[in-house]
């Protein structure tokens, strides 16, 4: 299976659909799969700019409104997780993972599905040891704080990932797992990037959640972005344990570094997303201690055992394992008129936050109540945003290069695109 890996997206897939077209054209090959690894920017239109934190001179349409409204449509399979510069209101509405258009697929906040017989799993957002062990207490509309934490990885996600035990073929993390740049060239790298130095000299840069992840998980692959280079490492995990071979991508721009075509070894096609039966069990397992308020979380002692997986199993194979189908919960953008005020088919929660329909007929598979809308209820107020912290938030590791470098049209210079 050859699977496409890309960095950075920032709503720009006119010009990486457009270079793989190319690549499979050039090399004479078929590229099964495309997997991003965050700043995937699903902005369906101008509401949904609202919830992105970026400069506004960045707030841009860009190109995944073509793809939700269906005016153009995935040339392959593509997976993603979330970053730090997203549409937060619409992943939101797939907090548990689905279809953001036709044939692009949300992993959610965390997640684990099949593609063929590949496992691949994810963690959104980036670490943030501030908010790490708090609720998911942010809702739509999000206010001036709200916009720049909800995207900052809580404890209660990374928990569900470290009761996952059968293997995992690839994992994708936004941020680097800390430590990571103990097991590759990282001289070369601050060549590139000198002002990573002082953090990897500090054990700063990267995530520690996705640290413990990649212990726990020990995947034969590992992708991540967020820091705009292209890095490579080689974890040996123990004496004799299994190597993790970890890429980390650059964001789509001309000369750089961001996307890597990969080899994978798997069963013959033809290949589709597919509901991961462990997952589901975790998912509904877990769901019980959901932390909704800006509370710090107390995770219990909950634990899977063979009865919830068999519950699953049962399930599956009565409804199949395919994910629900796709719907459009707000009008897409029409770069001809304003947002229109038409109504979609999701249903509407007293917040005006959409309920999407993928995720309301998952968790009624789940027999599951739907808690994404939940007043967030706190003993606690929300921390107050000085002029200080709201620039702490603001970079907290984010990288915000992100959000101001210029993104120029891609013509396929010599460089982009490794195989």
């Amino acid at each position: 299976m050859k699977i496409a890996v890309e960095g950075c997206m920032h709503g720009d897939l006119d010009n990486v659909y457009a270079t793989l077209l190319h690549l499979e054209k050039v090399e004479n090959t078929k590229i099964d799969l495309l997997i991003c690894c965050g700043d995937f920017q699903a902005v369906r239109n101008e509401k949904d700019l609202e919830s992105l934190n970026v400069k506004p001179k960045y707030k841009t349409m860009n190109s995944f409104w073509k793809y939700y409204s269906g005016q153009e449509v995935a040339p392959f399979p593509t997976i993603f997780i979330g970053g730090n510069h997203e549409a937060s209101n619409y992943l939101w509405e797939l907090y548990y993972g689905g279809w953001t258009a036709p044939n692009i697929y949300f992993l959610g906040f965390a997640g684990v599905i099949k593609f063929g017989t590949v496992r691949i799993g994810g963690l959104s957002g980036i670490y943030n040891a501030r908010h790490y062990h708090l609720g998911h207490y942010e809702r739509p509309p999000y206010n001036e704080s709200d916009i720049r934490s909800i995207y900052h990885v809580r404890e209660y996600d990374v928990y569900k990932l470290m009761q996952v035990e059968e293997p995992i073929d690839i994992f994708l993390s936004h941020d680097w797992p800390v430590g990571i740049t103990d097991y590759g060239d990282w001289k070369q790298l601050v060549r590139f990037k000198p002002y990573f130095e002082q953090e990897i000299q500090d054990k700063t840069l990267g995530s520690k959640a996705a640290a413990d992840l990649m212990e726990k998980l020990k995947p034969p692959y590992w992708f991540s972005a967020h820091l705009h280079c292209k890095f490579a490492a080689s974890v040996q995990h123990g004496e004799s344990g299994p190597v993790t071979k970890f890429l980390a991508l650059d964001k789509c721009l001309p000369g750089r570094k961001f996307l890597q075509i990969v080899d994978i070894p798997s069963e013959p096609g033809p290949y589709e997303i597919q509901y991961d039966e462990e997952w589901l069990a975790i998912t509904r397992k877990f769901n019980s201690i959901f932390p909704l308020t800006r509370n710090t979380t107390w995770l219990g002692s909950v634990q899977l055992d063979k009865q919830d997986r068999e519950w699953v199993k049962s399930k599956l194979a009565t409804r199949g394992p395919k994910p629900f189908d796709f719907v459009q919960t707000v009008p897409p953008y029409n770069p001809n008129h304003s947002m229109s005020r038409a109504s979609c088919s999701g249903n509407v929660s007293r917040s005006g936050q959409s309920r999407n329909p993928q995720t309301a007929s998952l968790l009624q598979l789940l027999e599951l109540p739907y808690l994404l809308d939940a007043a967030a209820e706190s003993k606690h107020s929300p921390m107050p945003y000085s002029s200080k912290n709201i620039d702490e938030a603001a970079s907290d590791g984010d990288d915000d290069d992100a959000a101001t470098d210029d993104v120029d049209e891609i013509e396929l210079p010599e460089g982009d695109v490794d195989t």
